[in-house]
């Protein structure tokens, strides 16, 4: 099959089961995203004790990262991702009746353990369903459908504060519900779906993954990626819409929305690309882009600045996301069991997540949020140099040329 008519092949019905399921996902936590860190202020707390919530959350997904990857070799992914995407559902409605800052952190910081469950899961199911040679297309679809749940969810969710700052949490919850509901019952039959059981089922352990270059830079551009864009933009960004701009928490949720959007605008096209012309060009690229528009964000307070350089930091990470998460699936292989790749690559995402917004607050107090925005858009800056010595690797075609790389 010739690279022209390969990428126009029917993709298998499971994902976009998987790809149905992401959005409701990201739909309810765009919900949640412009009203939490509002909503942990609303305790009297500083705006390093806001941003803590965010990290307690990713905190908990990097504890369990690895539980999670081994629950997910023995017992399959679909029970895992919908167990994870029901744990998630059952803490924020916890967070709705929160009493205290205490409830809020403990009962967020408990979500992250079933986000780690169906995030590891949902990564299993991509790769093993997704065709090589489609690998980038497949995650850039994903992505761009979680984006198309961070588009409308923060813009509704800003809506639903001046309903009161617990209201989105109820709406989320649901949404989990049902993303728990619609993957159950549409994967249970499917053969794609149910976990390789064979003794000949070949498993790449860590140590394996690392000897790939490629994976090696993977692991720092994602904790660059988890810091910048799971963290300080999710605790940073509506803080320095209300603090610094001045603004209402209502465009709190456009201005993430609006970063959402570049986003979106380039995912797919990104991960098809990069399965014609390779990872790395676009891994890269959108480093530098991403990386340098972050910086921007804090520059002299000015809107239009701001704005300008959340759409544009959206187009690089847009860029870099399906690249870097296809180039990972291409060490695994369609056939290898990597739970402890896939859970090692999570958890560098997780642990910026964790630091992003503790080390992006405290700047933020200390100097200011110029200065916060400055230091952790710089990190992706260095993510672009690791990744600018990676060796260019041709894309895997078939599931023999995939088990051999």
């Amino acid at each position: 099959m010739t690279e022209e008519v390969e990428p126009r092949a029917r993709l298998p019905k499971e994902i976009w089961v998987l790809v149905s399921a992401a959005f409701l996902i990201a739909l309810g936590f765009g919900l949640v995203a412009p009203a939490l860190p509002q909503f942990a202020r609303s305790f009297d707390v500083s705006v390093t004790a806001a941003s803590v919530v965010i990290s307690s959350f990713a905190f908990m997904r990097l504890v369990f990262a690895p539980a999670s990857g081994r629950l997910v070799q023995r017992l399959g992914e679909r029970p895992i991702y919908i167990t994870g995407v029901l744990v998630v559902a059952a803490s924020t409605g916890a967070c709705a009746i929160a009493a205290n800052y205490g409830q809020l952190l403990v009962f967020r910081g408990l979500g992250g353990i079933g986000s780690t469950m169906f995030t590891v899961s949902a990564m299993g199911l991509l790769i093993r369903i997704a065709p090589p040679g489609m690998r980038g297309r497949v995650s850039g679809l994903y992505a761009t459908s979680f984006l198309m749940g961070n588009i409308t969810g923060p813009l509704f969710g800003g809506l639903l504060v001046g309903f009161g700052l617990r209201v989105p949490f109820v709406i989320y919850a649901i949404a989990l519900l049902i993303a728990a509901a619609v993957v159950f019952f549409a994967l249970r039959g499917s053969h794609l779906a149910a976990p390789d059981r064979g003794a000949d089922v070949p498993t790449l352990t860590l140590r394996d993954g690392l000897a790939a270059p490629s994976y090696r830079a993977a692991l720092v551009s994602n904790f660059a990626y988890g810091g910048v864009i799971f963290g300080v933009r999710v605790a940073m960004v509506p803080l320095f819409v209300v603090e610094a701009l001045n603004r209402d928490a209502a465009f709190a949720g456009i201005a993430l929305m609006v970063f959402a959007v570049g986003n979106a605008a380039v995912q797919s096209i990104a991960g098809r690309m990069s399965d014609r012309i390779g990872r790395k060009p676009f891994v890269l690229g959108g480093l530098i882009v991403c990386g340098a528009s972050t910086v921007a964000m804090g520059i002299g307070e000015n809107l239009v600045v701001f704005l300008v350089a959340s759409v544009t930091a959206g187009l690089g990470s847009g860029a870099m996301n399906p690249a870097q998460q296809a180039a990972v699936a291409d060490v695994i292989g369609s056939k290898a069991r990597g739970g402890p790749v896939l859970a090692t690559f999570q958890m560098m995402s997780d642990v910026g997540g964790v630091l992003g917004p503790i080390i992006g607050g405290l700047l933020a107090e200390t100097f200011s949020y110029g200065v916060a925005f400055a230091v952790t858009g710089s990190v992706m800056l260095v993510a672009a140099l690791v990744w600018a010595k990676v060796p260019a690797e041709p894309v895997p075609k078939d599931a023999n040329e995939d088990t051999q790389r």
